[in-house]
């Protein structure tokens, strides 16, 4: 690690330099790349120094303990003990910090949540969920685009597709694909029953035209009239887009604008981020030789987390961890949840040497 971090340092130094000579100025995009590249390394750089400052704490210290005072040698003792708990504690941040980073972690979201079992309170269920994230979304300061929705006469969700934007988008919400499972009593429950429902959600990681090559002859495209719900138009022309890719047979709809192009445009988008996930899945069961308990799998077929009302509890089954803040926790408050999440996700990395 300590071979690794002292090239690391080179560059930076190396970087420095290139930098203090103006005439790499003279390219504005290289200057901004060298830039760039420059402050990610240096909070690595920061933390690395700090502890070459430990190290050579720790080695005055020990200096100090051949010294014929007593007071002195117990004094220089203590000392050489913190500069070493300084060490560990810089050690493992450094660990941490050096950990491949996700090539996606900076990108925008398609999130699409769906009703399971439960009926008209799993879509009830789902429309919580979305108001939960687009709560979240806005105290992160993202933004959040609806690309297509089905609800029910009461107000719940059948299945919603909508774009999370803004910068790491990604690695905060990342983890939350699987089954979303609610302990509940519905509103329409006269006995007071508690009821069991779930909805699913995905995440996927919006891809840009350049990552996936979509051939025009491999879609199907379909116009229809947008409906909303009891079948009711939204509109009266055939505004609404399905898109069937031919060889995978993925189906995306889009229906949230009254404009075909417009339509079109995010039900593209929708696809593309669908193929590069698929792409991603299959690229990292190869590298995690098929590790199927990461908190990060994206499986929606596994029940990641139950939302219990009458006990205002949540628990992530991935993790064991179980917070009794539902209220706020629906209401948006998810970082408590999701940082636990991505420092889980970490030292599973560490633990596996990746």
């Amino acid at each position: 690690m300590f071979e690794k971090l002292e090239q690391i340092n080179a560059r930076y130094e190396e970087l420095g330099r290139r930098l203090e000579d103006g005439s790499v100025y003279s390219d504005p995009a290289e200057a901004a790349k060298l830039l760039k590249e420059q402050k990610e390394l240096a909070p690595l750089i920061d933390v690395f120094a700090r502890w070459k400052q430990a190290k050579a704490d720790a080695a005055d210290a020990r200096e100090l303990q051949k010294d014929p005072d007593p007071d002195m040698r117990q004094m220089a003792e203590q000392e050489q003990a913190d500069a070493h708990d300084r060490m560990e504690a810089l050690e493992e941040q450094l660990r941490m910090m050096l950990l491949p980073k996700d090539a996606d972690d900076d990108k925008s979201v398609i999130m699409e949540i769906r009703s399971g079992v439960g009926g008209e309170e799993a879509a009830l269920f789902a429309a919580d969920l979305f108001r939960m994230y687009s709560m979240y979304a806005e105290r992160m300061r993202f933004h959040i685009d609806v690309m297509n929705e089905n609800r029910t006469e009461l107000g719940g969700i059948k299945e919603i597709s909508f774009a999370v934007e803004g910068t790491g988008v990604w690695s905060r919400l990342k983890f939350e694909s699987g089954t979303h499972r609610v302990q509940r009593v519905p509103d329409t429950e006269s006995q007071g029953r508690i009821q069991t429902s779930a909805a699913t959600v995905a995440v996927l990681p919006e891809a840009e035209e350049v990552e996936v090559e979509i051939d025009p002859a491999d879609l199907q495209i379909d116009t229809y009239r947008s409906s909303g719900a009891g079948g009711q138009h939204v509109n009266k022309t055939e505004s609404a887009i399905r898109i069937t890719h031919l060889p995978t047979g993925l189906i995306v709809e889009c229906q949230d604008e009254r404009s075909q192009y417009k339509n079109k445009d995010k039900a593209m988008k929708l696809l593309r981020s669908r193929l590069y996930q698929m792409e991603r899945e299959k690229q990292d069961a190869q590298r995690a030789g098929l590790r199927r308990d990461q908190v990060g799998s994206g499986d929606r077929s596994g029940r990641i987390r139950t939302y219990n009302f009458p006990q205002g509890r949540l628990t992530d089954h991935r993790i064991g961890l179980t917070l009794y803040k539902l209220d706020q926790i629906m209401n948006g408050d998810l970082d408590e949840l999701i940082d636990a999440l991505i420092t889980h996700d970490r030292m599973e990395k560490l633990q596996a040497g990746q």
